[in-house]
């Protein structure tokens, strides 16, 4: 993609490339769309409208991080943070953010489909604007008892056209919370069409989840 964005707002630039071919084809696309980035996006917001409902510190996950903006808010507020994504490109200039903050976290290139997060292995997982349904089962049983999920993605119903256009990648109503029916819901959002227009949460379905 010759086109460049700025990801500080990850709701306008977020869309998911068009069928790859392989994993490769879909890493080489998202490495073009972190080239192009001019900043680091803010934190999600289900991390800000929830921020009571952290742990105490322990390990963190953040799933599909992108350019890593929750890694690094986690990491400084005292958790032990590893960051996964498929882009080479997001995950050095993850590091190199770390670097410049003067933060410690494990960002690592990782094929989560091949490579999903091993059982019982996180205090804390966070997801954003990523929807592997297949990988649910995974994420619920790397939480370790008492764990909590923070998952943040697009939803269908929608007062707005940001996000990926293909409805697959979109969350039906109230699949968020029928993807882990094992864990208890502890925080949810989805307004949809009712949603303030300035609220930001037109697009999106937010949920804080405990492994109990």
């Amino acid at each position: 993609m010759s086109k460049q964005v700025t990801l500080s707002d990850p709701l306008q630039a977020m869309t998911h490339p068009a069928s790859p071919d392989t994993p490769d084809d879909f890493a080489r696309s998202w490495d073009a769309r972190y080239e192009g980035a001019t900043a680091i996006p803010k934190p999600a917001l289900v991390l800000r409208q929830w921020p009571h409902l952290l742990p105490e510190g322990g390990t963190a996950l953040d799933l599909a991080c992108g350019l890593g903006a929750n890694a690094l808010w986690l990491a400084e507020r005292g958790f032990r943070v590893s960051a996964w994504d498929l882009s080479h490109t997001a995950i050095a200039r993850l590091r190199e953010a770390a670097r410049l903050r003067g933060l410690h976290l494990d960002a690592r290139v990782r094929d989560l489909t091949a490579l999903p997060p091993s059982p019982e292995s996180f205090d804390l997982i966070l997801v954003a604007h990523f929807l592997d349904r297949d990988l649910a089962p995974s994420i619920a049983a790397a939480l370790r008892p008492g764990g909590l999920l923070f998952y943040q993605t697009f939803a269908r119903e929608s007062r707005g056209c940001r996000g990926p256009t293909n409805p697959a990648y979109r969350l039906a109503r109230n699949e968020l919370i029928n993807l882990f029916p094992d864990l208890t819901i502890r925080a949810y959002r989805a307004e949809g069409r009712l949603a303030p227009p300035e609220s930001g949460l037109g697009d999106l379905a937010l949920m804080v989840a405990q492994r109990v």
